[in-house]
């Protein structure tokens, strides 16, 4: 829908795609800040500072991030990988199914509810490299 839009006015897609990349950077800046603070040491300090300002965060939502960082290892990155894998099966639909339209890709993908991504391709008959 973000590349799209949605068809009501420039504003109102601008706005959808700046919401789908900040999203995205949420997503990328969890995934740093866990491995950060599990494997490198990362300090509160540095942590609230990437998110803040690296990541245009709220105060409040950074420190929650925070908390669940030091309680959670490796949950944080399950949005970036999920994300990514997940593009990666759209990306083998397009390939395998050049005809295709959007909503018979996102049809074809939801057809099968809510499987690891891994699984996707098998389910919809693609090719898939061996894991």
């Amino acid at each position: 829908m973000a590349e799209r839009g949605l068809g009501l006015g420039d504003d109102v897609d601008d706005g959808l795609r700046m919401q789908r990349l900040k999203m995205e950077l949420r997503s990328t800046i969890n995934a740093i800040l866990d491995v950060r603070v599990h494997a490198r040491g990362m300090t509160e300090d540095e942590a609230m500072r990437l998110m803040t300002e690296r990541g245009h965060q709220e105060e409040g939502e950074a420190a929650g991030k925070w908390r669940r960082a030091l309680l959670t290892s490796a949950q944080l990155s399950t949005y970036y990988v999920g994300y990514h894998a997940i593009r990666e099966v759209v990306a083998a639909v397009r390939s395998g199914r050049p005809g295709a339209t959007d909503r018979e890709v996102h049809d074809g993908l939801l057809d099968h509810g809510s499987p690891p991504p891994r699984f996707l391709p098998m389910l919809m008959g693609l090719p898939h490299p061996p894991s």
